[in-house]
């Protein structure tokens, strides 16, 4: 430093807005500095740099210090002519040396210090005549940028237009000022509790007492919520932390801001630990134990991202992809037709030609016995085109009604798609799908039967002329004068009895009676949910055996050849009688042994039980349970967990309706707290030896196919569970891990023992898993609400994340209840979930070694990523889950297939 330099070395204080001298505290000037003690002496130098630029002037750098009690911090770095300097990240971590604690001769050693930075900064500047500038576009910045967003586009993203006229409204009655209470309500943010903080932060920044605020404050605190800069984001959430305003952070106010956090992002586990958290994060950012921590220490962690790295090719890829997914709009409407046919007929040629041969036969047969009545000149006469509608509509009935068993014959169509190559072109899938098309079926044909019998016919025949009637005698008998005569028949009685069973039966499996959606009156709400659905589907024997009836006791046929209703039940109802017998059967003979249950947060109750010799399953698949102590009777399909390789079962079931709740209670009572850090809020296990729980008796009955067994079929898998709908998809995960530890061990052995003597020793079941299981990828996204989800698998997680050595399955688990990454009241948890994982290895939300993500994905970018890495490969998606997730994966998939090289087929199940 020059002598020149020495004389222009002075004390100076700066005034801004909101400073008052002497004794409060300075607003944050820049970001490489903490907010300011209340009591604050600055301290500016000058120095020369001579390469730094040509002109006099610009060739000095002032430093300003503010001089503490007990520390020295770097206020700002500017250049004598006032301008900002270009910030350097070497600069940085110089000015943070200047930040060391010191309670002798700090203002002497303060000149030393500006000396050593003098020198440091000429040394850096030499290099350049242009100062670099930390460039916050780049590397992990680019993250944080996009973080401490207070305002979403979900939570007051109308602009302030619509914050105004909310507060209109509130204010309205409260003298035209707003409380601290309705604050959140008023800028549209949902957690009461963070809005209230954040605007006591707003108070205190600007001393104002009290706990309301008039329209023109408000329009203030709007604007620094709504700041677009990262710089202002990250000083209020600064300001919400340091709740005594003496510009550093606590443990004690970290402990506080991470519970609120926590409650705003309903995680409970994370609201109990907050102290021991609070603890880490100390631990990290105050390695000298200060006991508190600065502004410019919350930047740095918001600045760690994850290590993510594209390589070019991938990148232009993604690009390109980009580009093609654009939606295109075609003018000319016949091309525009014939590409949706296309597309359609290619992602749904197998459902078509079922439905085109069912319409086909439908067709065949009315108009078969349309023309045959167009051509009884003496039954034509009399009752006209009305007899040949109702006898047409009445053959389909026939059909239909033999039709609607198959789909529900378990055990036939799981054997087809196992043992056949029909599975190639009958969609299975859509067996349950099928059967409610063929219910509508029936709905119809049975519409027009009826109408065409009491609104056309039989008033003709009440109103013909005794010479007309003539010819219908020996087929009616005397000319009836009321409905009375067709009705008191056998015929008439069984129609009417047919009608309003069918009418009960298919009323009460609506979507919203079977999800007990309706709002009755109490006395009628056993009309909703499963049990009153599973009962009333139980009517068809009574209405089959009355159609029987009805097709023998026929007016206008006499012939018993013609009969033909006992010919189209005869096969299907066989068929179906020997699946019940086979189901009855073979569950009495399969009660098995409670060996472990558990209750978890969520209302979920696991059970594991032996596994029956000889019950084989594939993963994806489902079983029956039955439990005597809840109901003799009923049976309900549940999902299995465990991988084939299991040598027992289990399934994990979600209290949805009456039958679960009574479930879980009755296991409940013998259950226990856990203890030894095993998992479960209640739990109990079966060990060898005495004083084992009593549990109740439980059958199974399966394994039946479902839509996930097709896994090993693809090379590369989509694995979507939305909350419970995550069981087939444990059980596929498991089996991948369980083939390829298989596979691995098999080529380890033939690798000591010789090629020759490993490939003799393979064992032909050996080979035919090799030859069925194509699988060597798997994205699993696993989507819940709650955190408490995620213990019900928390043991398989970690089981896979240890032992998949080769990264062959990707595991992400989504808790859509925490704000997403990037909104100011996830930011701490964020914070949290980096450090815990870096440290232990484990995250702080699920519990596990898989990391979770925040909110809910995005289904586009999933797609395209499993795009770009398996570029001309066809990708499985196989989803399980409520139907609202449905149509968009479906969609993306056919998108995705038509417009990249990339093919996904999308399988679904719904509950």
């Amino acid at each position: 430093m020059s002598s020149e330099d020495g004389n222009r070395y002075h004390h100076q204080h700066h005034h801004s807005d909101t400073e008052v001298l002497g004794t409060d505290k300075v607003p944050l000037s820049s970001p490489l500095s903490g907010p300011l003690n209340k009591r604050v002496g600055r301290k500016s130098a000058r120095f020369n740099v001579p390469d730094l630029c040509s002109s006099k002037n610009d060739g000095y750098v002032e430093i300003t210090l503010d001089v503490r009690d007990d520390s020295v911090a770097v206020h700002s770095v500017k250049a004598a002519n006032g301008g900002d300097l270009q910030e350097d990240p070497e600069l940085t971590l110089l000015a943070k040396g200047l930040e060391k604690k010191s309670t002798v001769g700090l203002i002497r050693n303060a000149s030393a210090k500006i000396r050593q930075v003098g020198h440091e900064l000429k040394r850096l500047t030499s290099f350049s005549k242009k100062p670099v500038r930390f460039d916050r576009t780049k590397s992990a910045a680019v993250h944080a940028l996009k973080g401490l967003k207070f305002i979403s586009k979900t939570d007051g993203g109308h602009g302030w237009a619509a914050v105004e006229k909310r507060f209109d409204e509130i204010a309205a009655s409260n003298n035209g000022a707003l409380s601290r209470s309705r604050f959140g309500e008023c800028i549209g943010m949902e957690s009461k509790d963070f809005a209230g903080q954040l605007f006591d932060a707003l108070a205190r920044k600007r001393n104002l007492q009290g706990d309301s605020i008039d329209k023109a404050r408000l329009k203030e605190f709007w604007d620094q919520i709504s700041n677009q800069s990262f710089d202002a984001r990250l000083q209020t959430f600064f300001d919400m932390v340091d709740k005594d305003a003496d510009g550093r952070i606590t443990e004690e106010e970290v402990k506080e801001i991470i519970s609120l956090s926590a409650s705003a992002n309903k995680l409970s586990n994370i609201q109990k630990q907050a102290e021991e958290y609070a603890a880490l994060i100390m631990e990290e950012l105050d390695p000298d134990h200060l006991g508190y921590i600065m502004i410019n220490n919350l930047e740095i962690l918001l600045l760690q991202a994850p290590n993510q790295s594209v390589r070019g090719e991938s990148r232009n890829l993604s690009q390109m992809l980009s580009q093609k997914l654009k939606p295109t709009y075609d003018k000319n409407p016949v091309r525009r037709f014939y590409r949706n046919t296309k597309y359609f007929l290619l992602d749904n040629w197998q459902r078509a030609w079922v439905m085109a041969l069912w319409i086909g036969v439908m067709c065949g047969l009315f108009t078969y016995k349309y023309v045959e009545y167009r051509m009884r000149e003496d039954v034509f006469d009399v009752m006209g085109h009305c007899v040949c509608f109702a006898k047409g509509a009445a053959e389909t009935l026939k059909f239909n009604m033999a039709l609607i068993l198959l789909p529900v014959c378990r055990n036939t169509i799981t054997w087809l798609r196992n043992k056949t190559k029909l599975g190639v072109v009958v969609p299975f899938d859509d067996s349950l799908n099928f059967h409610k098309v063929i219910a509508v079926g029936i709905s119809i044909g049975v519409g027009i039967h009826v109408i065409s019998h009491l609104a056309c016919d039989f008033p003709r025949l009440l109103h013909a002329t005794p010479e007309v009637y003539e010819p219908m005698i020996k087929y009616f008998g005397e000319q009836p004068k009321s409905y009375w005569h067709f009705v008191k028949h056998p015929e008439g009685v069984s129609g009417i009895v047919m009608v309003v069973l069918m009418a009960i039966a298919f009323t009460l499996a609506a979507p919203c009676f079977r999800r007990g959606r309706m709002n009755l009156p109490k006395p009628l709400k056993k009309l909703t949910g499963f049990n009153a659905f599973w009962y009333s589907h139980h009517l068809f024997v009574i209405v089959h055996t009355l159609l029987i009836v009805h097709g023998i006791k026929l007016f206008l046929t006499k012939k018993w050849y013609k009969k033909t209703t006992w010919m189209y039940l005869a096969v299907p109802v066989i068929l179906y009688l020997c699946e019940r017998l086979t189901r009855l059967l073979r569950s009495s003979t399969k009660a098995v042994t409670i060996q472990k249950v558990a209750v978890y947060p969520g209302n979920v109750l696991t059970l594991h039980m032996s596994r029956p010799h000889g019950f084989r399953y594939k993963s994806g698949q489902y079983m029956f349970v039955n439990c005597a102590a809840v109901s003799p009777f009923e049976w309900h399909p549940f999902s299995i967990t465990s991988a084939p390789g299991d040598d027992y079962l289990s399934v994990h079931i979600r209290t949805l309706g009456d039958w679960t709740r009574q479930l879980r209670t009755v296991f409940s009572e013998v259950c226990q707290r856990p203890t030894n850090g095993k998992s479960g809020l209640l739990r109990a296990d079966w060990l060898q030896g005495t004083n084992n729980p009593v549990f109740p008796r439980v059958l199974i009955d399966g394994p039946y196919g479902a839509p996930a067994q097709d896994y090993k079929k693809y090379e590369v898998v989509l694995l979507v569970g939305l909350g419970i709908g995550a069981t087939p998809m444990i059980s596929i995960v498991k089996d991948i891990v369980n083939n390829i530890k298989a596979r691995e061990e098999e080529e380890s052995n033939a690798l000591e023992n010789g090629n020759e003597v490993g490939i003799n020793k393979t064992s032909p079941s050996n080979s035919k898993r090799k030859e069925n299981f194509k699988t060597k990828r798997a994205y699993f996204y696993w989507v819940t609400r709650e955190q408490g989800s995620f213990d019900w698998f928390k043991g398989i997680m970690n089981e896979v994340a240890e032992m998949d050595h080769n990264n062959v399955i990707e595991l992400h688990n989504y808790c859509t209840s925490v704000y997403e990454e990037g909104d100011a009241r996830s930011a701490l948890i964020a914070m949290l979930q980096s450090l815990n994982h870096a440290k232990n290895g484990v995250d702080i939300v699920s519990g596990t070694r898989v990391k979770s993500h925040f909110a809910k994905p995005n289904w586009r970018s999933v797609y395209k990523q499993i795009a770009v890495n398996h570029n001309n490969s066809r990708v499985g998606v196989f989803y399980c889950g409520a139907p609202a997730l449905t149509k968009e994966l479906s969609q993306l998939a056919s998108d995705f297939s038509h417009k990249t090289s990339t093919k996904f087929d999308f399988h679904k199940e719904n509950f």
